[in-house]
C-alpha cells in the first residue's frame, strides 16, 4: 500500500506540473525541455523514496499512461499558446499552421493547386539529397485537417503531408559539478537542435528557421557532451531559432540536406516528432549517400507513439541510461532500438556555465561520438565495445563513463 501511495504521488506531480513549467517551457520549444520541470519534481519524489520506490515507478502500466497523458497535455497547450503559427495536423500532431508539403511536385500538379486555393511559397530540391518538395499556403477558411484531405483528393498520385513539429527529449538544471578533463580528440559529427555558441569545436553553423542560429542550452549542453566525448570538429544546424513553429520537418530535412553537402559522417539529432514523409526521404538520400543518422527515442514514456526521427529504416535509435546503468523509466520507444547510453546523473557546460542534464537527448549525440570515432566499420567496432545487451537497451550501452561535457 505505500508503495502504491508514493507511485500514485509521483504521477500526481508529474501531472500537476503539466500547468506549470514545463509548458510554459513549450512556448519556447529551442530551449530543449520536452519534460520541463515535471521530471525533475518526479526525480526528487524518487530520491526521497529511495531506489526501492524507483523500480517500482518503472512498472506499472498506469504510470506510463500518466506520462502519456502528460504527453498530450503538453502538446495541446503548446498549440493553443502559438494559435496564429501552429495547428493540430489530422492525426493530433503540432504542425505549422496555414501550410503543407507536396512532395516530388510538377508543374501540372502546382498550377492545379494554385487554380483550387493554395499558393506556392517555395519549391524546389532539397540541398545536398536531390529530394524534391513544394511548400503550399492553405486556403483561407480551411482547417490544417481539411486542406490537407482537400488537396490530397486533388493530387491523388502525391505525397501530401503537413510539416509537423519535433520537440528536443531532455532537460537541464543547474549545478556545482568540477569541470571534466579533456578527453582524445578526433571525429565529425553533425547536430540538428538550436543554435550553438562559437568555440574552437564549431566548424559551421547554419540555420533553418527565422531568427537562427540562436544559441540554446539544450543544444549547447550536447555541443559539450561531444567535446567530452572526443569529438573535435563539430558542425551545428539551428532548426528553431526564434520560430515558435521552429523544429519542423522541412526545417530538419534541410538541415539534412545542408549537412550532407558538407559532408558530415555522422548526425546527431535529439529531435522527436511523428512519421513525415519528407522527411523520411530526405533521411533515406542522406544515408544512400553513407551518412550515419543517429536520433534519441524521446522522453514521452514506453505508452507513447513511436518517435521519429528514430524510427525511420536504419536509424541509430539510442534510449537513456543513468548511473546504475538503468533505462529511463520516462525513455520513449522507437520501431526498433539499437543502443543505449548516459542520459542521466552526467553534466555538461551550457550557455551559463556547468549544468546537469537528463533525457535520451544527451544519450544520442555519446553514441554518435563513438561512431565518428572509427572510420571505417563504425557499427561492428560499436557492437563490440557495448555492453549489456537487452529488450530495453538494444545492442548495448556504450559509453557508460562518458558524464562529463567540456
Amino acid at each position: 500500500m505505500r508503495q502504491r501511495l508514493i507511485r500514485l504521488g509521483i504521477v500526481a506531480a508529474l501531472l500537476a506540473g503539466a500547468a506549470g513549467p514545463a509548458l510554459a517551457q513549450l512556448g519556447l520549444p529551442a530551449v530543449g525541455q520536452t519534460l520541463g520541470g515535471a521530471v525533475d519534481r518526479l526525480r526528487g519524489t524518487l530520491d526521497a523514496a529511495g531506489d526501492g520506490a524507483a523500480s517500482v515507478v518503472a512498472r506499472p502500466l498506469e504510470d506510463l499512461r500518466a506520462l502519456a497523458d502528460l504527453r498530450l497535455q503538453r502538446l495541446d497547450d503548446f498549440v493553443r499558446r502559438n494559435r496564429n503559427t501552429v495547428a493540430m495536423d489530422a492525426n493530433g500532431s503540432p504542425a505549422r499552421a496555414h501550410e503543407l508539403l507536396l512532395l516530388d511536385p510538377d508543374p501540372a500538379a502546382l498550377m492545379l493547386a494554385e487554380k483550387s486555393g493554395y499558393r506556392v511559397m517555395e519549391h524546389g530540391d532539397l540541398e545536398g539529397l536531390g529530394v524534391g518538395f513544394a511548400r503550399l499556403e492553405t486556403p483561407a477558411g480551411l482547417s490544417l485537417p481539411d486542406a490537407t484531405r482537400a488537396l490530397q483528393k486533388l493530387l491523388p498520385a502525391k505525397t501530401v503531408t503537413a510539416d509537423q513539429i519535433h520537440f528536443p527529449g531532455g532537460q537541464t538544471g543547474p549545478t556545482t559539478g568540477s569541470s571534466a578533463m579533456p578527453s582524445p580528440r578526433g571525429g565529425t559529427v553533425g547536430l540538428i537542435d538550436g543554435g550553438v555558441r562559437p568555440d574552437a569545436r564549431l566548424s559551421a553553423q547554419a540555420g533553418f528557421a527565422t531568427g537562427a542560429p540562436r544559441p540554446n542550452q539544450h543544444a549547447q549542453s550536447i555541443v559539450s557532451l561531444l567535446g567530452g566525448a572526443g569529438v573535435a570538429h563539430v558542425f551545428a544546424a539551428d532548426v528553431y531559432g526564434a520560430d515558435p513553429a521552429g523544429g519542423n520537418a522541412l526545417a530538419i530535412a534541410k538541415a539534412l540536406g545542408w549537412m550532407a553537402a558538407q559532408r558530415v559522417p555522422v548526425v546527431s539529432i535529439s529531435l522527436v516528432g511523428p512519421a513525415n514523409p519528407l522527411l523520411e526521404r530526405a533521411v533515406a538520400a542522406a544515408q544512400a549517400r553513407g551518412m550515419f543518422v543517429v536520433a534519441a527515442v524521446g522522453n514521452d514514456g514506453a505508452a507513447s507513439p513511436l518517435s521519429y526521427p528514430a524510427s525511420y529504416r536504419d536509424v541509430v535509435a539510442v534510449t537513456g541510461v543513468d548511473g546504475k546503468g538503468r533505462v529511463l523509466f520516462e525513455a520513449g520507444r522507437a520501431s526498433h532500438l539499437d543502443y543505449a547510453a548516459p542520459g542521466a546523473d552526467m553534466t555538461a557546460v551550457g550557455l551559463a556555465g556547468r549544468v546537469t542534464l537528463r533525457g535520451t537527448s544527451f544519450a544520442a549525440p555519446l553514441v554518435a561520438a563513438r561512431l565518428a570515432a572509427y572510420p571505417s566499420g563504425a557499427l561492428a567496432a560499436l557492437d563490440r565495445e557495448a555492453v549489456g545487451a537487452g529488450a530495453r537497451t538494444g545492442r548495448g550501452i556504450l559509453c557508460n563513463a562518458c558524464r562529463k561535457g567540456i
